[in-house]
């Protein structure tokens, strides 16, 4: 995953708005450790860490190892109080995942790995929930990832702290509590959220954020949320429940898979468009398929957004977006396709979005539109941009069967070639323009200078 190689990008441990602005929460502590060792890499070597040596958040932390796969990591390190709660001895410590028990507060931890490695940064959650033994448990916590060669996640740092609430009544009073602990701290925090983003997605601690707005074609500035702050909506404006949901693995490979349709949570249909997303962005075989299947999938999540507005808070309260009323679909394709993409085409995937909305299109249905609508994404951009401007009391933009009088004009004026005057060498595939005459003759121009992403815009209108 490429980052920034800013100088400042292992210095400046500002703790982000997703972990909260209060210096003494063992979670920020966490997250600055974790920034210290950053430094130039992408991820902080594991050789650096060790956990035993860390008595401020050591005893409460987990490290999972996943160098032998995904599926079941193991688990090399249960700091002595977070073990306490999970286990009644060191003899029955868990060695795997599968074996931590359920309903404990480890399970919960682990309940969020798949983010970390579908979102490639650290992840801050918080929650509450009832344990073995019947007690309500409030939690929070943070996961920070590690790599042994600085290109893949093999390790996941877990701290959690928790406390025991004596029920609903109290566990309200404690976070209002820490809400209000959490105003004072941001209230008296003077400096700057640093702007250099640890990976190319939007939801990790340190995510950028556009507090000028400038460059922005859909909408207002966007500013950060409290850490607690739960603002409920959806995309049409109704209120919703809260819930905070996994995330599953990347794909590893360019195979277009039609999305599954039963009831999925939310961080899997985000993890799920970002996979594609990824795909059509980085991958070496880019294709019109593989960007109309991820603009799709940002659809399927902008509707399990709309189904789950509490969990859609959260995702942008973790990646320091708001949401736009002007513009709702803005923050959920930087979401899917990250902060730091082509704002032109942020704005535009936007549009589709909004254009889907209009329709009612089903989930899993605009990818497949996109591939068989004429003029595919660009038509779609294009007449969602003349109905706003019909709303907005302009004509449409009219669409044009000729070039441009100027460009025309100097088309005519340009002698007629031959055929063989073509040059023999040169690349396989090339463009030449040919002008039909008012008398019926067709005249060859000449050879268009080479511009493969002319010459690939060509051939897709040729071969259909």
């Amino acid at each position: 995953m490429a980052r920034d190689d800013d100088s400042d990008a292992a210095g400046d441990a500002t703790p982000p708005p997703a972990i909260g602005q209060d210096e003494r929460r063992m979670q920020v502590r966490a997250y600055n450790f974790w920034a210290g060792l950053l430094e130039d890499r992408n991820f902080p070597a594991i050789e650096d860490l060790d956990p035993a040596g860390l008595p401020d958040f050591g005893p409460h932390s987990v490290l999972l190892d996943f160098t032998d796969g995904i599926e079941n990591p193991s688990i090399q390190y249960i700091g002595d109080k977070l073990g306490h709660e999970c286990a009644t001895s060191h003899d029955e410590l868990p060695r795997r995942l599968s074996e931590v028990p359920p309903r404990s507060l480890l399970s919960r931890i682990t309940d969020h790995y798949m983010q970390i490695l579908a979102n490639q940064s650290p992840i801050g959650f918080e929650a509450e929930f009832v344990n073995n033994a019947g007690a309500t448990i409030l939690y929070r916590g943070i996961l920070l990832p590690f790599s042994s060669d600085d290109a893949t996640i093999d390790y996941i740092y877990g701290v959690i702290n928790w406390k025991e609430m004596a029920g609903s009544e109290a566990t309200g009073e404690l976070m209002l509590e820490i809400d209000q602990a959490l105003d004072e701290a941001a209230e008296e925090t003077s400096r700057p959220l640093r702007s250099t983003a640890l990976t190319d997605w939007a939801d990790g601690p340190a995510s950028p954020l556009d507090e000028s707005g400038e460059n922005e074609d859909e909408g207002g500035d966007y500013a950060p949320l409290a850490f607690s702050a739960r603002p409920s909506f959806d995309l049409s404006g109704q209120p919703g429940s809260e819930d905070m949901a996994l995330a599953v693995p990347p794909v590893e490979s360019m195979v277009v898979e039609p999305m599954a349709l039963e009831p999925m949570a939310l961080a899997d249909w985000l993890a799920a468009a970002r996979e594609m997303a990824q795909e059509a962005r980085s991958g070496e075989e880019r294709t019109r398929a593989a960007l109309y299947e991820a603009v799709g999938r940002a659809w399927d999540f902008a509707l399990a957004a709309a189904d789950a507005p509490a969990d859609f808070a959260e995702l942008l309260e973790d990646s320091g977006l708001a949401m736009q009323d002007r513009a709702p679909m803005t923050p959920v394709v930087k979401l899917v396709f990250g902060i730091d993409y082509d704002k032109t085409r942020l704005t535009e995937y936007a549009a589709v979005l909004a254009y889907a909305q209009r329709r009612g299109m089903a989930r899993g249905t605009l990818g497949q539109y996109l591939k068989t609508v004429d003029g595919g994404l660009k038509r779609v951009v294009a007449a969602e941009r003349d109905y706003r401007r019909g709303n907005d009391g302009e004509a449409p933009a009219p669409a044009r069967a000729q070039p441009r009088k100027a460009i025309a004009k100097k088309l005519r004026a340009l002698p007629a070639a031959r055929f063989d005057a073509i040059a023999q060498d040169g690349e396989e595939f090339a463009l030449v323009l040919i002008r039909r005459t008012p008398s019926g003759h067709v005249a060859l121009l000449g050879e268009v200078p080479q511009d493969v992403s002319l010459v690939e815009k060509a051939a897709r209108r040729l071969i259909g």
